[in-house]
Order: C-alpha cells, then sequence, then structure tokens
C-alpha cells in the first residue's frame, strides 16, 4: 500500500514529513531571531514596530490569564511569559545599540 503523506516526504528522510519537521520549530526559530537580534543592529522602523509587537503581546498574555477560569486553562503561561521576557531583554539591547551607533547629539538651548 502506498504511502498517503508521499508528498510531503522529506527528501533523504523516509517517513519524515515538512508538518513534522515544522510543528515543533516555532520556538526555536523565534529564539534564533532573537538572538539575531540582539547582535545585528535593527533599523529604527523595525524597532518601532517590534516594540508595538511586544506591547500587544502583554496585552493578550494579561487578558488570556485573567479571563481564564482554571489555573490549567493557561498551562502554557511559564513558557509564554519566559519568551516574552527574551523579548523585551533583545529589545533592550537592540534599541540600546541603535541609540549608541545612530543618535546624535541635542544641540544646547540658545537664550533668546
Amino acid at each position: 500500500m502506498a504511502n498517503d503523506n508521499a508528498a510531503a516526504v522529506a527528501p533523504g528522510a523516509p517517513g519524515l514529513s515538512w508538518q513534522t519537521v515544522l510543528t515543533g520549530a516555532g520556538t526555536p526559530i523565534v529564539l534564533m531571531l532573537m538572538l539575531v537580534m540582539i547582535v545585528l543592529p535593527l533599523a529604527p522602523l523595525v524597532l518601532d514596530l517590534l516594540f508595538t509587537f511586544n506591547i500587544a503581546l502583554a496585552i493578550i498574555v494579561l487578558m488570556a490569564a485573567v479571563y481564564s477560569s482554571r489555573p490549567l486553562d493557561f498551562a502554557s503561561f511559564p513558557t509564554v511569559l519566559l519568551i516574552a521576557t527574551l523579548l523585551r531583554l533583545g529589545l533592550n539591547v537592540a534599541s540600546t545599540r541603535v541609540v549608541l551607533l545612530e543618535g546624535t547629539p541635542v544641540p544646547p538651548l540658545r537664550a533668546g
């Protein structure tokens, strides 16, 4: 009998589909992107978008925690909190890097 997932099987890995590989790859990819964000300087527009995403994520986590009726309704809270904290730390480092590399001094005020 032929394999029903024959089109989804990765080349060189019999029986292993791309869906199986990508199912558990979300968190490691996000963590690697955070490390890249810390190492490489980002454009100010990208930082603004990431800060906006960070605030939206914080509001979503807060709403999910408040509206869960039982503790096990939000069992992934520690993992989400860890990833959100790492994102905030990465944004702090990245924004400090941008300020120190591209920040211009403010001209002094003239009396007059």
